[in-house]
């Protein structure tokens, strides 16, 4: 197994039989992670419970396994199934573009008749506009639950708020189905409707999901919050400690006056595939959908 380190970064190359995993989240068919591990290192990323599964000792976003898989020899048994690339992982870490690996599987994925939905925080994904293209149903999803670069700094290591929001507008001209995933809304910092002006002429949908501190990074996030936001904690404590859901139903009460005033769908389910018309994007309500599904850890990325 070869092993680096590169600013920082455990780099190793692992193999693996399948790459294709049979999904349960809300919105999968199959899950694909190119890696093991992000080094995004998102301080709220539930997917740090990785770790349990794959032997790492090291601190989450400090390692990244490089996954080689057999290729895809069949790729129409994927038809009519959604594949979500970027589950636990992001497909268009710094790294993919180096080791190439999201582009080889979009490459073995041509023609399968799957419909494809990146999850991503990266502006690299436009390096594959061309790719995209030629593949049918495509979806790009963005994670942005901030304007502020500063606390977005705070939060992540992955590219500016600004380059994201670049990247969604051109994979947008480009024809390709988009996503505004406004995930995790902190309570009281997210201003979801700020950033749905800004993004509602270059998405075809706009997703919410509340920020879910079930897992170990709960005591981390409060810290955070002590320090950076004091006044906020009254508020953190009756949701987080308290279990008031009065903030969120609040906040789907609000997106759903905004959905009104727009002409926007609002729905508490994903609608078929489509385009959504220019300046209405459907309007997604995952707000708690982990508890439906219950899951021990919120849903689609939550990173």
């Amino acid at each position: 197994m070869a092993e680096i380190v590169e600013s920082g970064v455990l780099i190793r190359d692992v193999e693996t039989k399948n790459i294709m995993t049979k999904s349960t989240l809300p919105v999968g068919g199959y899950s694909v992670n190119p890696y093991v591990g992000c080094t995004h290192s998102c301080k709220y990323c539930y997917a740090s419970f990785m770790k349990r599964f794959t032997g790492h000792t090291e601190p989450w976003g400090t390692f990244l396994d490089v996954k080689y898989w057999p290729a895809i020899k069949n790729p129409r048994k994927y038809a009519g199934q959604r594949v979500v690339i970027g589950s636990v992982t992001d497909g268009y870490l710094p790294q993919e573009e180096q080791f190439g690996n999201t582009r080889r599987l979009l490459e073995q994925l041509k023609g399968s008749g799957a419909e494809i939905l990146i999850c991503t925080k990266s502006d690299l994904v436009v390096r594959d506009i061309d790719l995209l293209k030629e593949m049918g149903k495509v979806t790009v999803s963005w994670s942005i639950n901030t304007l502020d670069e500063g606390f977005k700094n705070d939060m992540d290591n992955a590219v500016s708020i600004q380059r994201r929001l670049d990247a969604m507008k051109q994979v947008y001209d480009a024809g390709i189905r988009t996503v505004c995933f406004i995930a995790p809304v902190f309570p009281g910092i997210t201003d979801f409707e700020a950033i749905f002006h800004r993004v509602k002429d270059q998405c075809d949908l706009v997703w919410l999901e509340n920020l879910n501190l079930r897992g170990g990074f709960k005591k981390d996030i409060l810290a955070y919050i002590q320090e950076k936001y004091p006044d906020l904690m009254p508020l953190y404590n009756a949701i987080y400690t308290r279990g008031d859901r009065g903030y969120f139903r609040e906040l789907e009460e609000r997106a759903e006056r905004l959905a009104r005033e727009y002409d926007c769908p609002f729905v508490d389910n994903e609608l078929p595939y489509g385009r959504a018309e220019p300046g209405h994007p459907v309007i997604v309500d995952y707000f708690y959908h982990e508890e439906v599904r219950g899951s021990e850890n919120t849903g689609l990325r939550n990173r």
